[in-house]
């Protein structure tokens, strides 16, 4: 099967050609992602829905992520990214429902991987009941709600954990509600300047800025 092809990018943004997904893994080349945040504001507190990784993951395998996200293939265009909302989540969205954040670069390193994105990100603001998304379960193991206030100290490490609401599906499949605590290292370690770019973002959405 042949795998799929990305549009690749030079430090300057310019694009340069196109290139097998595994290759710019490989190299470290510069490519277009689409992410969604799904975020809520209940008891005047914002809450972002974090999914959590499938377990096979080839990269951040079983650590909590972006509500939604996904490459964008060779010529495609960031409205095309919305795909990813129903396919991982089952949520119908059109591209002109969601707020943009911005483009933001960002970089991480793993075992034979450098993933350089540029993130077309966009947040959602869904009041939707968490029983009501249908996952990609190869996909996605989770939804978790983590309020933003607690994550940011967290991220700031002045807390050495916080509290997350949700379900994550058991070995057969089926969705099990759950309150847990998580700790810094149970998310995707994107960036500092990317989360802060989106939490910053996220609060003017909500009208908390």
């Amino acid at each position: 099967m042949q795998q799929e092809q990305l549009d690749i990018f030079d430090e300057a943004g310019q694009h340069i050609g196109v290139e097998a997904r595994s290759k710019v893994h490989q190299l470290g080349l510069w490519h277009q992602t689409f992410h969604c945040w799904i975020y809520r504001v209940a008891h005047e507190q914002i809450e972002i829905l974090f999914q959590k990784r499938h377990p096979q993951k080839d990269t951040c395998a079983n650590l909590l992520d972006i509500t939604s996200a996904g490459h964008l293939l060779a010529s495609e265009q960031p409205a095309d990214g919305v795909r990813e909302l129903y396919e991982e989540l089952g949520l119908s969205v059109r591209f002109e429902q969601l707020s943009e954040i911005g483009m933001i670069r960002d970089v991480m390193s793993s075992p034979g991987i450098i993933d350089k994105e540029i993130c077309h990100t966009f947040a959602l603001e869904c009041e939707q009941p968490l029983h009501e998304y249908v996952i990609q379960e190869e996909e996605v193991t989770g939804l978790l709600w983590v309020r933003l206030e607690p994550l940011t100290k967290l991220f700031a490490d002045e807390l050495a954990e916080i509290a997350a609401t949700g379900f994550l599906l058991n070995e057969s499949g089926a969705a099990i509600d759950t309150a847990c605590k998580v700790t810094k290292a149970e998310f995707v370690p994107h960036e500092e300047h990317y989360y802060a770019q989106v939490f910053t973002a996220i609060k003017r959405l909500a009208g908390k800025e």
